[in-house]
């Protein structure tokens, strides 16, 4: 780990490989490309009550790995195996999704709607949330996401044009003990909280369907949508209306 960190580190233009299946969308050429699959980071496991993925675990292994599919409903299983197919799920890590903080991540939103913190080499800890609104990450490694094993309910969708391809908008919501956590993704850009949603269904006086379309019409307002060649502005809008609102109704009715 020490090698890879130096290397990564010596000056040049170098980063590490996950997977390696998004590597050539870097718009840049690098100097080194730091292999780090031979550093045993690709298990699973509980620990102290959290579930830690080694972040060259593959995105097949996260959809198949038995405890994620009753975790809040599934909602992590259920991301993982929205992405592309198979071959590209056996190739690509859950460390090089998350580090990358992609856009047309499937799996961030779904990890974000839990209590997730990623540990880097020389970092340390740090929640997903605050790394994705670190506005300078550096040159680390990331070592393992965690998660906390917690009851609630969970709900994650990804709408797409096509199954193999990338997100026109995702979203999952997340229900603990009352509390709701709101993320929409690939806006097109990277996934974030609907905070001012998220206050709303906390305050409210009762968990009503006019309060939870409420609730969708605040985190549509509030959030930054954009155009491309998925899907328009104007389209993302009425689909996060949708999607926040089925969500919200599915942890919550």
């Amino acid at each position: 780990m020490e090698e890879a960190y130096g290397i990564l580190n010596d000056g040049g233009e170098n980063a590490v490989i996950g997977g390696g299946a998004w590597i050539r969308m870097l718009p840049r050429e690098l100097d080194a490309a730091v292999d780090i699959s031979g550093l045993g980071l690709g298990t699973i496991k509980k620990e102290d009550g959290r579930y830690e993925i080694g972040s060259m675990v593959t995105l097949r292994q996260v959809e198949m790995f038995k405890p994620f599919s009753e975790l809040f409903n599934g909602i992590i299983s259920k991301s993982a195996g929205a992405i592309m197919g198979v071959s590209i799920r056996n190739i690509a890590t859950a460390g090089g999704s998350v580090a990358g903080r992609f856009g047309f991540s499937d799996l961030i939103p779904a990890l974000l709607a839990l209590d997730t913190s990623l540990f880097f080499h020389a970092r340390g800890g740090i929640s997903l949330e605050d790394y994705m609104e670190s506005k300078d990450v550096g040159k680390d490694i990331l070592t393992k996401i965690t998660i906390k094993d917690h009851e609630g309910r969970g709900w994650f969708h990804t709408m797409k044009n096509t199954s193999l391809d990338f997100a026109v908008l995702n979203a999952a919501v997340s229900n603990s003990d009352g509390r709701c956590r709101i993320i929409v993704g690939a806006r097109p850009y990277k996934a974030v909280p609907a905070y001012d949603a998220m206050k709303f269904m906390d305050e409210c006086g009762g968990k009503t369907p006019a309060a939870i379309r409420e609730a969708a019409s605040i985190a549509a307002g509030e959030l930054k949508f954009g155009g491309n060649q998925r899907g328009s502005r104007e389209y993302r809008i009425e689909l996060c209306k949708t999607l926040v609102e089925r969500g919200l109704s599915e942890v919550f009715l």
